[in-house]
């Protein structure tokens, strides 16, 4: 199948200002492992480089063999190169104690001293609390403009299309609360029920919220700066699961850079006296290779084998690399 690929290092040449890139899709497919190899090719291409997790379920500091929780730091002895997983416990509870001091401030001026606790919960309770919460802190680092490359370990599917779609999400929401908090605030002083109120929190909030909002669009919507790439075993789930994220993602504007076939395992290394289980694997993943070169076709920028070990550890994210950028 060499033939049909463009290649993942052809890809990252022929995009000389690409600085953030995603790895989605099905869990247990090997996202974490390729974001992290990726990262390490940044790295020691001169780019100081940020290896981040938005996955609520990190991995990245078994792979690395060390706490990456709460703070960036340096990994596999490179000093370009620092990892991080996103507390998202820590960026939630962050979160609510944010919402509930803006909440409470809003009633109290409005002259609702009851029942307080009721609207903040109602608040807390919104089922895209975390990926609200997540999405600020991905753009938090992306805006803080610290490292040359970003490297984003996604979620699984599901998770990872909320967080991507959050901005849109958050954006509609933001204008929709502007509107409601001007309109209730002009009418108030209109009525005279109190005097024009120097400072709004709330509308502080809103309006820088908006304003990260729309920067970071323009950077995740680039495709010039950004570009997503799926991984997927030779297996028809994750398959099934890279072509719709690949065509959503598409269909919402986010650039797709193509896709990772993570997990072959050598045909030419069957001969006689293979076991059976293994020679029948290896047909079913030929068969679903050609799924492959049908469906995404120029878009697959590598395969990586199926290794003889787990990857953890410098030696093996090299290897990974390796094959990731031949």
């Amino acid at each position: 199948m060499e033939g049909i690929f463009t290649g993942m290092r052809g890809f990252m040449e022929g995009n000389p200002r690409l600085k953030y890139v995603f790895f989605g899709g099905k869990g247990g497919v090997g996202k974490t492992v390729t974001a992290a190899a990726a990262a390490l090719w940044s790295a020691r291409r001169g780019n100081r480089t940020l290896l981040a997790s938005t996955n609520s379920f990190h991995s990245l500091s078994v792979l690395f063999g060390q706490d990456l929780s709460g703070r960036p730091q340096v990994v596999c002895n490179e000093e370009r190169y620092h990892a991080l997983e996103i507390d998202t416990g820590v960026s939630i509870e962050r979160s609510k104690q944010e919402t509930r001091e803006r909440i409470d401030w809003f009633l109290k001026s409005a002259g609702i001293l009851t029942g307080a606790e009721d609207f903040i919960q109602s608040a807390m309770m919104n089922p895209s609390f975390e990926e609200s919460a997540m999405f600020e802190n991905m753009m938090d680092l992306i805006l803080k403009d610290e490292y040359d490359f970003y490297v984003f370990d996604m979620a699984p599917f599901a998770g990872a299309r909320r967080l991507l779609a959050m901005s849109k999400t958050l954006s509609l929401w933001v204008q929709r609360m502007l509107k409601s908090r001007e309109a209730a605030r002009s009418m108030r002083e209109a009525l005279s029920f109190s005097k024009k109120q120097e400072k709004d929190p709330l509308m502080e909030y809103l309006t820088g919220l908006r304003e990260r909002i729309a920067e970071g669009e323009k950077l995740l919507f680039d495709k010039g700066l950004t570009a997503l790439f799926c991984v997927t075993l030779p297996e028809s789930l994750p398959i099934s699961v890279a072509a719709r994220l690949m065509d959503w993602s598409s269909g919402l504007g986010i650039p797709v850079g193509g896709l990772i076939v993570n997990g072959v395992i050598d045909k030419g290394e069957t001969k006689e006296g293979t076991a059976e289980f293994e020679r029948s694997r290896i047909a079913l993943q030929e068969e679903n290779l050609t799924k492959i070169r049908s469906l995404f076709g120029d878009r697959v920028r590598a395969i990586i084998p199926l290794f003889e070990t787990e990857v953890r550890g410098t030696r093996m994210l090299e290897r990974t690399s390796e094959y990731l950028f031949a």
